[in-house]
């Protein structure tokens, strides 16, 4: 591992490892998660939903329902419009390319006039527990009208197609582009061969393990509305929900998101659940609270991925790639929700540069409405669609001019000297060196020890095969102006407050927010770094609007590069303030103050405080620099990064397929991933294997599917296959870092690398085990029967040949 961190790494600091703080208790069952917390005289929430996917909502007879022991309210879409409650709002908008905006249908609380998927709530009724709950929502008698539903995005945009939204014409929400077309189509025009594909990026459910849940809490008294929930940004949830849907005040509104169970993106949206109860909790005069069940997750939770693309590759005679055209179809679902216009725009086709040094580039996104669940970011929104089909383009161009795969990417890479590099996409890479990971990643692999391998499986009747993806992405989205500039309707900055105890020990306050990543111990690690203490004396409290000033949740790869930023800046605050008071103690200028290992030191002399003396001076100011400085010793500090980060990196996947069966069976992977400075190399360990996990869910096994009506057939983990430890090898992660240029902590991110580099290494090994079948793509996932199928198609082929 090269993670070019401090030379001498100090215990609980930089580069060390120390154990995950947040793990104790999670592994003793000691976490505090949204369905833990009980308010004193709660009722239940259950939502009754649409069976049916698309309909005309007739009549909701509750008489019955009302009349069952325990049923405290029920409410329907007639009562949210007669309160006047707002849609949810979608945060991000886009333009068309005639400049039209995006249309943006309303998303009611709750179903008004018309039901748009399988899942749709159509009324919530509230009991004493939650069997009485459930029984009384069964008993509604509900009337819908179906109405033929779309489920796909070929048949949504079929003419004469049912139309989801009355003002979506064609079930079409914006048809956008970027890139220079005249270029590209010069560059095609001169092109020694043109290398095309066409992939169909599946559908995925994000199935944290942790489901939804929401709990609204009403104080009559103080008129202060509070909601527990299952969030990775309780911020936001409190700025789209308080100003737009319930026209709360945001000083009487506070969002508290506890442990979280994991979020994989599914956690950052705003839900109608989280509205309802906060709403109800009023209307009953009690707190209210809501728990998904996993089946329930299915047909609510915002679903992944869902976009077919065609890709036209123009090669030069020497394999440079000249130009490339994209064409994709996005699936956003029946409702706009809370991120999804912006994941296959600008988090996806301004990445289409890749680690390459492509000209040229055209792409063009339409995105549809379909009558099945809303479809936005999940783990890397938008990176691994497009470094699926950039790794998997690059392949095919390999076998179309009859290159070396590894030579082709060489040939292309953007070279370490041309840093800062400008795409023909609008970013701008500040750092990398990709033959750098693509060499260590070979070498873990023993990519030239291949061919050995291979054979000693053909002895054995088995097929093998070995693929690679190298790739790119971008993190911790920025900076606010840029992005509000492109559509976000919101900043993406973030804070962190420090907070230094009379004894020397520190409270961080962050906005980011953590479920899963580690933030209590790296963020620990930062303070104890630069400050000196014990990292055991940092104290890490995020996810509760009502102690943090603000902050823009976790999702990204961000909670780092700018979280941690904004923790740099407000240290950075704490030592510039304690110099000043080490100054006066010493009666020394603040010029000679120095400060290393958590001591203030006057410059050439032995003369030193204690940072924790400088504490205890700060409240305790009997001789301090009154005229100067006020007492205390907490700061505060916001960071709005000036451009994205860009991890990127080499994955390598090593498959044996049974041509008997078809079952494709993982044999090695391995990661090298540039993420800049690393902080915990064990949790960063952690985060590759998960998103390698997550992506290699996607390329074999997870897909949801839905048929023509608008039912979801894979809507249960009966259905569903998830990835288990069977399905997995240990995963070899290795690191080479080029520092990113402008954060103070060269960090560009982790979290989402895994996820991102995985599916096309998988898929490519797979192809390059049935090369002998003459397959030249694979879509995802690439389970048993289809490579069965493949397989038996071609053999008759292959025989006769």
């Amino acid at each position: 591992m090269n993670d070019m961190t401090q030379p001498h790494i100090v215990k609980g600091g930089i580069g060390d490892s120390p154990k995950r703080v947040e793990d104790r208790r999670f592994l003793s069952g000691r976490g505090h998660y949204t369905d833990d917390i009980n308010r004193p005289g709660q009722a239940y929430a259950v939502f009754r939903r649409s069976d049916v996917a698309h309909g005309n909502i007739r009549s909701i007879d509750a008489g019955a329902a009302r009349a069952m022991p325990g049923v405290v309210a029920i409410f329907t879409g007639e009562d949210i419009a007669k309160a006047g409650i707002g849609g949810v709002p979608c945060g991000w908008q886009i333009h068309s390319k005639d400049g039209s905006p995006m249309v943006e249908p309303p998303h009611p609380v709750l179903a008004q006039g018309k039901v748009r998927y399988v899942g749709d709530a159509v009324a919530m009724v509230i009991a004493e527990t939650v069997d009485q709950a459930k029984d009384a929502a069964e008993a509604l008698v509900v009337n819908i009208d179906p109405l033929p539903a779309v489920s796909n995005m070929v048949a949504a945009t079929a003419a004469g197609a049912p139309l989801v939204h009355d003002d979506a014409k064609g079930n079409v929400c914006f048809d956008w582009h970027i890139g220079d077309k005249d270029a590209v189509d010069a560059a095609f025009a001169k092109a020694f061969k043109v290398a095309k594909i066409d992939v169909v990026n599946n559908r995925l459910v994000p199935n944290p393990i942790e489901p939804r849940a929401a709990i609204g809490d009403f104080d009559q008294a103080t008129g202060e509305h509070t909601l527990y929930t299952t969030s990775q940004n309780p911020h936001v949830i409190r700025l789209l929900m308080g100003a737009f849907v319930l026209q709360i005040p945001e000083h009487k509104l506070r969002v508290v998101a506890p442990d979280v169970g994991g979020g994989f993106g599914a956690k950052i949206f705003h839900y109608i659940e989280e509205a309802a109860v906060t709403w109800a909790a009023a209307q009953v005069n009690r707190p209210v609270k809501w728990t998904c069940e996993r089946s329930e997750s299915f047909i609510t939770d915002a679903h992944g991925r869902d976009h077919i693309t065609h890709a036209e590759l123009a090669l030069a005679e020497d394999g440079a790639f000249l130009g490339l055209r994209v064409k994709t179809m996005a699936n956003l679902g029946a409702y706009l929700s809370t991120f999804a216009p912006s994941v296959p725009t600008y988090l996806s086709a301004t990445l289409l540069a890749g680690v390459y040094t492509t000209p040229a580039i055209y792409s063009e996104v339409k995105a549809i409405f379909t009558n099945t669940v809303p479809v936005d970011a999940y783990r890397g929104a938008g990176r691994p669609e497009t470094t699926f089909l950039l790794e998997r383009l690059v392949d095919v161009a390999a076998k179309t001019m009859g290159m070396d795969r590894v030579a082709i990417r060489r040939r292309n890479f953007i070279p370490p000297d041309a840093y800062p590099y400008q795409t023909p996409v609008a970013l701008q890479y500040d750092s990398g060196n990709h033959e750098a990971t693509l060499v260590r990643c070979m070498e873990l692999a023993d990519w030239n020890g291949f061919e050995a391998r291979r054979a000693e499986s053909a002895k054995r009747g088995k097929l093998r095969g070995i693929g690679m993806s190298t790739y790119l992405e971008a993190c911790g989205i920025a900076p606010s102006a840029v992005a509000g500039a492109l559509g976000a309707r919101a900043g993406l900055y973030e804070v962190a407050n420090v907070k230094v105890h009379p004894t020397g020990s520190v409270t961080l306050y962050t906005g980011t927010h953590s479920h899963g990543q580690g933030h209590e111990t790296t963020f620990a690690q930062l303070v104890a770094d630069q400050l000196g203490v014990p990292f055991e004396q940092v104290e890490i409290v995020h996810g509760d609007t009502s102690k943090i000033p603000f902050g823009m949740g976790t999702y990204g790869s961000r909670s780092l590069a700018v979280g941690g930023s904004a923790i740099v800046k407000a240290v950075d605050k704490i030592i510039a303030k304690g110099k000043k008071i080490a100054a006066h103690l010493m009666e020394a200028s603040v010029d000679d103050i120095e400060f290393k290992d958590g001591k203030f030191t006057v410059a050439g002399t032995d003369k030193s405080k204690a940072f924790g003396e400088i504490a205890l001076t700060a409240y305790v100011p009997h001789n301090y620099p009154h005229d100067e400085l006020e007492p205390g010793l907490d700061e505060t500090a916001f960071y709005d990064p000036k451009n994205f980060t860009f991890p990127g990196g080499c994955h390598i996947c090593e498959v044996e397929v049974d041509p008997d069966t078809g079952v494709v069976s993982l044999l090695n992977f391995t990661a090298v991933d540039d993420i800049g400075r690393v902080i915990n190399p064990m949790i960063v360990h952690g985060q590759v294997h998960g998103g390698v996990a997550q992506g290699i869910g996607q390329a074999l096994l997870e897909h949801a599917i839905y048929d023509e009506a608008g039912q979801l057939l894979s809507g249960s983990l009966m259905d569903y296959t998830m990835p288990r430890a069977d399905n997995l090898v240990s995963i070899h992660v290795g690191t080479e870092s080029t520092m990113c240029t402008h954060n103070p902590l060269g960090a560009k991110g982790v979290g989402e690398v895994g996820a991102i580099g995985s599916p096309p290494a998988v898929i490519n090994a797979v192809v390059d085990a049935l090369r002998d079948y003459g397959v030249t793509h694979v879509d995802m996932p690439a389970t048993a029967q289809k490579i069965w199928s493949i397989i038996n198609a071609a053999s008759p082929r292959m025989a006769a040949e």
